[in-house]
């Protein structure tokens, strides 16, 4: 029995040791969790959380700037605040640059005229639309059948009350020098009866002769019987001439050059 109790004490010594010390043991959990932790930089952490924090609510105010900038450009002050900002400048000078061109285009080169009436029919119909050239007069002296804008002479109100801006558009039949006449319906110039292939139909009236003089020439409408011209109230200034009437640009089915 002593042997017995020795062996069993020996035994139970021996289980209770290797148990307390096995691996997964509670004792050596224990032992482990009663040992002390590293210690943690605090500072490092609480820098590096903030970093994570600031990042965070940059991306959201840049989310929320594009969502606001996105409904404001679909509105109408959005939108012209977006061309101000980004566009204005360039199209500005590029508008300017575009409208100061052809200011001075129409100014010394060229104009559009519009014809509101039948004066010079068949060459031109009421609502035709030309363009006027306004530079060859300065080296090229005006020829006959020349078709020419100008601003009637003073003498032209004491037959009409139209207004004195309204410029007026005719054929030139003579220059300065031209011996002139019309006779039986026919313009003869110089002596010689001419050809007028342009003319509506034959004038109803008989005038001259008369001498053109130095810086004036005499102008008729094609429809000769239904115009306000020189046979009425004289002869037209050259001083007064705008330009050549050249091409008809409008309506489409009369797009062409002034037939001279």
């Amino acid at each position: 029995p002593i042997h017995f109790c020795k062996f069993a004490f020996f035994c139970c010594l021996t289980l209770h040791i290797s148990y307390a010390f096995l691996p997964n043991s509670p004792n050596l959990k224990l032992i482990r969790s009663s040992q002390p932790l590293p210690k943690q930089n605090t500072k490092t952490y609480s820098k590096t959380k903030n970093i994570h924090v600031a990042k965070e609510n940059n991306e959201e105010i840049v989310k929320n700037e594009e969502k606001a900038a996105e409904a404001d450009n679909q509105t109408l002050i959005g939108g012209l605040k977006r061309w101000w900002e980004k566009d204005a400048l360039e199209d500005i000078k590029t508008y300017g640059t575009s409208l100061v061109i052809a200011l001075l285009f129409r100014a010394f080169i060229a104009e559009p005229r519009y014809i509101p009436s039948l004066s010079m029919f068949p060459t031109f119909d009421v609502g035709d639309q030309l363009a006027v050239e306004k530079v060859s007069h300065y080296f090229r002296p005006f020829e006959r059948t020349d078709v020419i804008v100008f601003h009637p002479p003073e003498s032209f109100y004491d037959y009409s009350t139209r207004n004195k801006k309204e410029a007026l558009i005719k054929r030139v039949v003579a220059v300065e020098g031209d011996l002139v006449q019309i006779k039986n319906g026919r313009l003869i110039l110089n002596g010689q009866r001419q050809e007028e292939k342009y003319l509506f139909e034959k004038a109803e009236y008989d005038w001259g002769p008369r001498v053109i003089p130095q810086g004036f020439v005499m102008v008729l409408g094609d429809n000769r019987n239904h115009s306000l011209d020189s046979h009425i109230w004289g002869f037209l200034p050259v001083e007064n001439v705008i330009g050549r009437a050249v091409f008809k640009y409008w309506p489409p089915w009369r797009v062409g050059f002034v037939e001279n």
